[in-house]
């Protein structure tokens, strides 16, 4: 289609100008280009004002897709975006629950940030997006430009597989690949950060993008990030340390409470406090004498000289093995029964379940390893994530969480949990502990106050319904609130009992229902407590009430999820696949949230 300067307010020269680009480009270009104007336009802007011309000057824009169970996913698109900014790229950060995943054909650069949860599983917030581009309305996605960012854990099987799949997907569908995909263990920092480095490069040089030029004099915007994070915890001190079980109780469940003063931290109700924990001083001890090492060696850990007994016992990971650990161990030994182990994927899954490094030292020795090749091999000692078991609102400059100490025997040996039993056993009040706040928007409380709450949380599972009890009394909400609770004995293990009861009384929790699971021949969970109140359960749920959920991954959470779909089956009188669809539309909503691991 020509286009005449006598239809149009353009010049001659603009006519003609536009008529050669219409003329160059094809349908996807197209839309693309009339998306842009259109954006330019409902902004207030056109492409010859000054607030366009940086936009004009930057190309085309990325946008950034995260899907995020715990929220790192998601601070790391925010970081992502913060960088893509100051090169001067237009860009925008979506949570994948809230992207129309039909507009992917349209992008220019798209960024995919993404945990796998369970086994294998993305996110809650990524399933829909998931699902679209892995079923049959997925688009063409020819001239699309790409990169995979996955998150994940290195100890299970299906490490990082959600970005594993998103990638090969986009690539499937004719996308192509900007830089390649990296997938992330739980150190996943360094990595992220050149990840990043290299997407923006890629990005600037393809779309000729340069740093917004800054007006004289104009100072930086200050930072409203607190001091205190992930990459600098704060030393909280231990204010309260109490045993929460009872005598008799087969469990040794604890309430820990830390002092926030002066820290600048913050938090809100749903939010996980993370901990850096150490390692058992007598494990470290059984490792350094397998391995024939002085503990006094020096050696260097990223940027940081300690040493080797330092080393084992602060900042690296010894109770968990890996995939990536065995294989660099078979290319350091080269014995033929460890090499066919990791050839075998399922037999070298099996024999790594429940050992540690102290068990493959000790069956697998090798001679002449040197410190300092030895901490290389072995993973950071990651942060552990605590659901937090109090308001801000109620305790000021405090933080509460509820701990299980993890202990078992497996292959002859006691094991224990690093942080769960570092907390229960070798801390003492006064002691300051690294600790950071990491958010979950993913778990939050409904802005209405009026909003009925239903909380699922079995076991350690309560702890951020405490807070939400706290934080709902502090703000004087109207909202109905319903608890379902379990553990195994209701007079050893009744989790804050007499907190539950007074807002019982005083009327902030409508509902308790418990199960205790050994109180009876047969054992009786939280979801034999929901199918047995389908009725008023669904008669809430029709009334606007949001579920929460939090705890165990593997088996508490799918067992909720099953027993919901049946409930709204059975009680909304639907089939099966619409009582899914409507339980997968409460979580589109933020009706239905989890947080479990």
């Amino acid at each position: 289609m020509a286009v005449s300067s006598d239809q149009t307010p353009l010049t001659q020269e603009q006519a003609r100008q536009l008529e050669e680009l219409l003329q160059g480009l094809d349908e996807r270009q197209r839309d693309w280009l009339a998306g842009y104007l259109h954006g330019l336009q409902s902004a207030g802007r056109s492409p010859g004002s000054a607030d366009a011309g940086a936009q004009t000057r930057q190309g085309p824009v990325l946008t950034v897709l995260y899907g995020s169970q715990t929220g790192n996913a998601e601070s790391l698109a925010e970081q992502l975006g913060e960088q893509a900014k100051a090169r001067g790229l237009p860009v925008t950060v979506q949570d994948m629950a809230d992207y129309k995943p039909r507009q992917l054909k349209k992008e220019a650069f798209v960024a995919l940030l993404a945990s796998t949860h369970g086994e294998g599983d993305p996110p809650d917030n990524a399933l829909d997006f998931h699902e679209f581009l892995h079923g049959r309305k997925a688009p063409d996605l020819k001239g699309v430009h790409y990169a995979v960012l996955s998150l994940g854990d290195s100890s299970y099987e299906h490490f990082c597989q959600t970005g594993k799949d998103l990638d090969a997907r986009m690539s499937a569908l004719g996308a192509s690949p900007l830089v390649d995909r990296v997938d992330c263990d739980i150190d996943y920092d360094e990595p992220a950060e050149a990840w990043m480095e290299s997407l923006l490069e890629a990005c600037v040089a393809r779309s000729g993008a340069s740093a917004p030029a800054s007006s004289p004099g104009q100072a930086p915007a200050a930072s409203d990030k607190p001091r205190y994070n992930r990459k600098n915890p704060f030393m909280a001190p231990v204010l309260e340390h109490l045993v929460l079980t009872g005598e008799g109780s087969g469990k040794d469940t604890r309430h820990l409470e830390f002092s926030l003063e002066d820290s600048g931290l913050s938090y809100q109700p749903g939010d996980a406090l993370g901990v850096y924990p150490s390692n058992d001083p007598a494990l470290v001890a059984a490792l350094l004498e397998a391995l024939e090492m002085d503990g006094d060696t020096p050696v260097s850990v990223g940027k940081k000289e300690t040493s080797l007994r330092e080393a084992l016992q602060h900042y690296r990971e010894i109770t968990q093995l890996t995939r990536p650990l065995m294989e660099a161990w078979a290319r350091q030994l080269k014995d033929e029964s460890l090499n066919q182990l990791v050839a075998d994927h399922k037999a070298l899954n099996d024999w790594m379940r429940g050992r540690d490094l102290l068990d493959l030292v000790r069956q697998w020795p090798i001679k002449d390893l040197s410190p300092q090749t030895l901490t290389g091999m072995l993973r950071s000692l990651a942060p552990r994530l605590y659901s937090i078991a109090s308001s801000q609102a109620a305790v000021e400059d405090e933080v509460h969480i509820t701990v299980a100490p993890v202990r078992y025997q497996a292959h002859d040996r006691a094991r224990e949990g690093v942080a769960s039993t570092w907390l229960a056993q070798r801390l003492e009040e006064d002691t300051r502990v690294p600790v950071y706040i990491d958010p979950n928007k993913n778990f939050k409380l409904p802005e209405n106050d009026d909003t009925p709450l239903i909380m699922i949380g079995p076991g350690t599972g309560v702890a951020p319904f405490r807070a939400f009890m706290q934080e709902r009394e502090e703000r004087g909400a109207s909202g109905r609130n319903w608890l379902f609770f379990g553990e195994q004995h209701f007079r050893s293990d009744f989790l804050y009992q007499s907190e539950w009861l007074a807002w019982r009384r005083s009327g902030l929790l409508e509902r308790i229902s418990v199960a205790f699971s050994r109180d009876q021949p047969e054992k009786r969970y939280v979801q034999h407590r929901l199918r047995e109140c389908a009725e008023a359960l669904w008669r809430w749920i029709e009334e606007g009430a949001w579920i929460y959920v939090c705890g165990d991954a593997d088996a508490m959470a799918p067992d909720v999820n099953e027993a919901l779909i049946d409930i709204i089956a059975q009680q909304g009188r639907r089939s099966r696949e619409q009582a899914q669809d409507f339980l997968r539309q409460l979580a589109r909503e933020k009706r239905y949230q989890r947080d479990i691991y």
